[in-house]
């Protein structure tokens, strides 16, 4: 037979047809099939095979397929097999499935396999398991499969009771599975678990790879376990990019900065290993809390060096660390000569502005990233709606809330949570309670938003409630939820509740901060508690050094006039900031209450000396979605006259009420 003859054969053309496939030809694929004049089952099987293969060709497959039932062949197991490989999404994967029980495949090892394969994919464990439950012969691959479907829908600990009944069934465990487990193990942060496939793994003298490696590298870093991690990590022969990553950013998300610099450097060193965009970014966060120009700065020159500029990854994590240093001016920069920005570029952007408390910044890049065009997250959102919290920009703020609703962002926590805050700090508590009462299923956090509102509002008793539904629903209070609790009893006095809010956190082993020590140290001074609230001040780790704990509790000396504690609390502030004008002010007060006047003109002459060249204080009003700055003594606003003839009118306004209460009286 010649060789023009032979490429005729359906055989070879069906091999063609394969191999141009897995060289990502796939037209050619399509022309080899055109071409062939008899077509039977494995020629139709081959072309789906070649476009289920292929992303985003799914459509071809099932093209092939209506017309191969259209010349009147009946699908077979690797059709189906083929077919549910292609499927994009579990709609048209449940369509095949009701195929394959149509023409009685349901009971096929591989076309049952492959169905698992395809749930397991979409996170559909309910209908993984009524297959994986169908099938007799389950080998590695099924098990596999299903084990990786618990761990996809956050169900690891059902995902190692899979494990252990594929060990007792007789299966024995792939690299594979004890990969994904691993890698459910460090998402959780489950590390006992993690321990434990470890210690199988050793058992059962797996042959050392490279892939299952870095899957205990990562389990290891994500759990905080680091140094565990680089004990691995020395002993591995051939560490690959992923393994240094995994190193480099597990140093850096465990706040160890200069650890991860190190292991950048020692990479840097070898010759045969080159740096990639992830592992810039990892390194570049971890020196967020370090000095710019020891290491954030050089590091943005490597990233020049090596070719990074234009990668939106990279740009990110280096705009992420100058706002950490305070940078505002070099992250606006780098991001102005930014070729291209995505979504968390632009977040980047709005939460470094929130942290630096440039609310107004934030809610710019806000608007400007919508006016591009970019869809908004619920990160970007959530800084936003922080931003105007902070700001009292309640206007925008319910701008954003009609944002949250059309792009479908009600039922998220994180995004509720910040409107909740947002209202609250806005004094709009009844938006705040509506908001909160609309979350089916509020986090911590979102809890959190509201038990402070409550708090700053003075309503304790509301907080109170708030805070015993919270332990109703099995939630673990945080720090967060005691400073809204102590601040509350603070506001209204309730020393015996505050009490036992305070023993309630030493009992369930909650730090004390300094913000839950400035509530409490509060809460006694204003019930006349002072001497308590000294020993308090003292307990405290940082109290000695601590000039707002001290501040607190002079202030409250000059209301109950405790001249002798006073002078004392006093003193600790001075001794630490001799020009505290705040301490001087006060000082000044207890000695006009105690009638000691030359004390005063003293403290008074103090006081001119320090306040010069200070920055004035500032305030801000909206009006009309614009926001108004004031500063003490600043005549630069246009309506500065505006402001003051209101003034006047006000004043002379009061001074007319108050004539009449006296002719009144």
């Amino acid at each position: 037979m010649s060789m023009t003859g032979s490429l005729q054969t359906p055989f070879l053309q069906n091999n063609l047809i394969s191999m141009y496939s897995k060289c990502d030809s796939l037209r050619d694929s399509q022309l080899v099939f055109d071409g062939m004049s008899h077509r039977n089952i494995i020629t139709f099987n081959a072309l789906i095979t070649a476009y289920s293969r292929s992303p985003n060709e799914a459509f071809s497959a099932f093209r092939v397929l209506s017309e191969m039932r259209t010349r009147g062949f009946r699908p077979n197991n690797s059709t189906f097999t083929s077919l549910l490989g292609a499927c994009e999404d579990q709609l048209v994967g449940s369509q095949v499935h009701c195929q394959v029980f149509k023409i009685g495949f349901v009971e096929d090892v591989r076309v049952q396999t492959s169905l698992l394969g395809m749930y397991s994919h979409y996170g559909n464990l309910e209908s993984a398991a009524k297959v994986f439950g169908g099938m007799v012969d389950r080998d590695s691959i099924a098990w596999n499969s299903m084990i990786s479907a618990c761990i996809k829908n956050d169900k690891l600990k059902q995902g190692i009771r899979m494990f252990g009944k594929m060990v007792g069934a007789g299966s024995k465990p792939t690299l594979f599975t004890y990969s994904m487990l691993l890698n459910g193990c460090g998402r959780s942060g489950d590390h006992v678990s993690g321990k434990i496939i470890h210690a199988q793994i050793i058992v059962c003298d797996l042959p050392a790879d490279v892939p299952l490696q870095n899957a205990l590298l990562d389990m290891y870093c994500k759990c905080g376990y680091t140094e565990t991690a680089f004990c691995l990590f020395r002993y591995m022969e051939k560490p690959d990019m992923v393994s240094w990553n995994s190193m480099i950013s597990g140093y850096s998300e465990n706040g160890d900065g200069n650890m991860a610099v190190s292991l950048f450097v020692q990479l840097c060193r070898i010759s045969y290993k080159r740096p990639n965009e992830y592992t810039l970014a990892a390194v570049i966060s971890g020196t967020g809390d370090l000095p710019a120009s020891y290491y954030g700065k050089p590091l943005h020159a490597q990233v020049k060096k090596l070719g990074f500029e234009s990668s939106v990854f990279v740009g990110s994590t280096l705009i992420y660390m100058y706002f950490k240093n305070g940078e505002a001016c070099s992250a606006q920069l780098l991001f102005s000569m930014m070729p291209a920005k995505d979504v968390i570029t632009w977040t980047e952007m709005i939460s470094g502005h929130t942290r630096l408390g440039d609310c107004e910044n934030a809610i710019k890049f806000f608007n400007k990233m919508q006016a591009e065009g970019h869809k908004l997250d619920n990160f970007s959102i959530s800084n936003a709606l922080s931003s105007c919290a902070d700001m009292a920009a309640l206007r925008q703020g319910e701008m954003i809330h009609s944002q949250v609703v059309k792009a479908g962002f009600e039922e998220d926590t994180c995004v509720c949570g910040c409107l909740v805050d947002m209202y609250a700090k806005n004094g709009d508590l009844n938006a705040a309670q509506f908001v909160f009462s609309m979350v089916s299923e509020p986090d911590l956090r979102c809890w959190n938003s509201m038990l402070g509102g409550y708090s700053n509002h003075g309503k304790a008793e509301e907080a109170i409630k708030l805070f015993n539904e919270v332990l109703k629903q099995g939630l673990k209070p945080d720090q967060v939820t005691f400073v809204s609790l102590l601040s509350a009893c603070s506001h209204c006095g309730m020393v015996e509740q505050g009490n036992m809010y305070w023993n309630h956190m030493k009992r369930n082993g909650i730090k004390h901060g300094f913000k839950h020590y400035s509530c409490m140290v509060s809460l006694l001074c204003r019930a006349g508690l002072l001497n308590e609230a000294e020993v308090l001040i003292k307990e405290a780790v940082f109290g000695e050094k601590n000039t707002t704990l001290w501040r607190i509790l002079l202030s409250s000396c000059i209301v109950y006039r405790n001249f002798k504690l006073g002078v004392t609390a006093a003193d600790k502030v001075l001794r630490l900031n001799v020009e505290d004008d705040a301490t001087l002010i006060l000082l000044s007060n207890l000695y006009a209450a105690a009638g000691r006047w030359n004390a005063v003109a003293e403290m008074r002459r103090k006081i001119k000396g320090t306040t010069s060249g200070k920055d004035p204080g500032l305030s801000w009003i909206e009006i009309s979605q614009k926001i108004h700055e004031f500063s003490s003594g600043d005549q630069s606003h246009k309506q500065v006259d505006d402001a003051k003839n209101e003034l006047h009118r006000l004043q002379e306004n009061m001074k007319e009420w108050e004539t009449r209460e006296i002719s009144c009286a």
